[in-house]
């Protein structure tokens, strides 16, 4: 292939001698289309080394390799690529009616919502009637005992009031009799007065009306908190138990449309060169980060800088209790990995739902407590894995530096210590219903993160410093 000037390009127009030579419009890049090697045309195309080369590259360092003329080659990768086009258009459609069914679900699950919290009001009206009329029963029982205490009193006083009466008589009467002066009459007085005389003997009062209220009120109050128990964890207990194991059910199914067969055709990553083929460039989402931990480079470094705060803005999504943080992006169906250089005793990588409380001091809100996280924990001494509340620890010698693999649509979450080569940690199976957000949990002074950037070499020693005293102890102290 040459290029000719208009002069020069005369003679194969004119020529009849230059009539079998084909000409071609002129090529703005004719040395991108010449081999640099032999300055001859690229003509042909290696499909073992996916590149283009002239003939005497197909006879040299490519023989033996299957190549094509670049026409044939562009034909067959054209039509790789539409049926390429046709995949991708599937998951697009997909992923818009999954889009759209979550819109209407969104709407629905509001509906859903606004009724059973209409029940919820409802139910406990009721509650709050039934409580108003046991008030209502308990302060009649008390007017009764009320009313018996005053009648009873009445009653005794009546009766004190008589015998009072009766005792003055009496007593007027002897009074009268020993004023008679004369023996005779006065015992003659005597005998008839004896005859009719009255009891002067007084009944003992006792008052246990104070005995009885008191007993009642500590039967009210006992009573009370008894239900008041009961009441809390009724609600508490069953409904935590309900959400523990419906799941809420919410799914997406963008992945059907993925086959099985295209997928198991996939080889399974073996070396770090396979896992970094499905690597992703990570950043700290800063609006997660508890303000205990520095983030700098870019927000791919964090540092536990305990007790130093820094001035975040209060936002919902920011951890409060625990000193965590969130990776801005997330995983979510296909094949996921990133690695992380780790530093400090008592640091956790792994990986959770956004969903998980920001606020809570609760072991919910830990990614090594979560039932919705899976996340790796360094020591000091060994590693452990955590899920659940559930520790596991791990006889593996020690890495700087964990790869993160997630194969979304088979459940699988694995950890890896990377060094000259990669070598398994822990591996889950989980069935995940929600896309996956790295999270770190960095609970002690001086515990580091660095987010790896894809293909960068390892650290040349070990950052980990002399352990340090524990910042936040796991498990978490219960709750009074």
């Amino acid at each position: 292939m040459v290029s000719y000037c208009q002069a020069h390009l005369r003679p194969h127009l004119e020529n009849p001698k230059f009539q079998n030579h084909r000409l071609v419009e002129p090529l703005r890049d004719i040395e991108r289309r010449t081999c640099e090697a032999h300055r001859r045309p690229l003509e042909l195309y290696c499909n073992a080394d996916a590149c283009c080369l002239c003939q005497d590259c197909a006879k040299d360092e490519h023989h033996g390799h299957s190549t094509l003329p670049v026409t044939d080659a562009r034909r067959d990768i054209e039509k790789e690529l539409r049926e390429k086009q046709k995949e991708m258009l599937k998951t697009v459609t997909a992923a818009e009616n999954a889009i759209n069914k979550l819109q209407t679900n969104t709407v629905t699950i509001e509906n859903s919502v606004t009724e059973v919290r209409a029940v919820i009001v409802q139910q406990f009206s009721e509650l709050q009637v039934a409580v108003e009329r046991a008030q209502r029963e308990v302060m009649e029982i008390l007017e009764g005992e009320e009313k018996q205490a005053v009648s009873q009193a009445e009653g005794i006083r009546a009766h004190l009031e008589q015998k009072c009466s009766e005792l003055k008589k009496t007593q007027a009467q002897v009074e009268k009799l020993s004023k008679n002066k004369h023996d005779i009459d006065f015992l003659q007085e005597y005998s008839e007065w004896r005859k009719d005389s009255v009891d002067v003997s007084l009944p003992g009062v006792y008052i246990g009306l104070m005995d009885r209220l008191t007993a009642f009120s500590q039967v009210v109050t006992e009573s009370t908190h008894e239900l008041c128990a009961v009441l809390l964890s009724a609600y508490r207990d069953k409904l935590k138990e309900t959400c523990r194991n419906d799941k809420l059910g919410i799914k997406t199914t963008v992945h059907a449309i993925i086959a099985a067969q295209n997928h198991s055709s996939v080889p399974d990553p073996k070396t770090r060169e396979d896992f970094l083929k499905y690597a992703t460039p990570l950043s700290f989402d800063a609006d997660t980060v508890h303000k205990f931990l520095r983030l700098t480079e870019e927000n791919r470094k964090a540092t536990n800088t305990t007790p130093w705060q820094h001035g975040y803005p209060d936002v919902p999504e920011r951890f409060e209790h625990w000193r965590q943080v969130l990776a801005a992006e997330s995983f979510y169906l296909g094949r996921h990995y990133f690695e992380a250089d780790v530093s400090g005793e008592g640091t956790h990588v792994g990986l959770t739902y956004r969903s998980i409380d920001r606020k809570s001091q609760e072991s919910n809100g830990c990614i090594a407590g979560s039932g919705f996280s899976w996340c790796l924990q360094w020591n000091g001494r060994g590693f452990s894995a955590w899920h659940g509340d559930v520790e596991t620890p791990l006889k593996v010698e020690k890495f700087t530096r964990v790869g993160v693999y997630v194969d979304f649509a088979k459940g699988e979450l694995a950890f890896y210590g990377v060094g000259d080569s990669v070598a398994l940690i822990h591996r889950y199976q989980a069935e995940f219903l929600e896309p996956l957000y790295p999270a770190f949990w960095l609970s002690k002074k001086e515990n580091v993160v660095v987010l790896v950037n894809p293909g960068d070499s390892l650290p040349l020693k070990s950052p980990s410093p002399p352990p340090t005293p524990p910042a936040e102890p796991w498990p978490p102290p219960q709750q009074q």
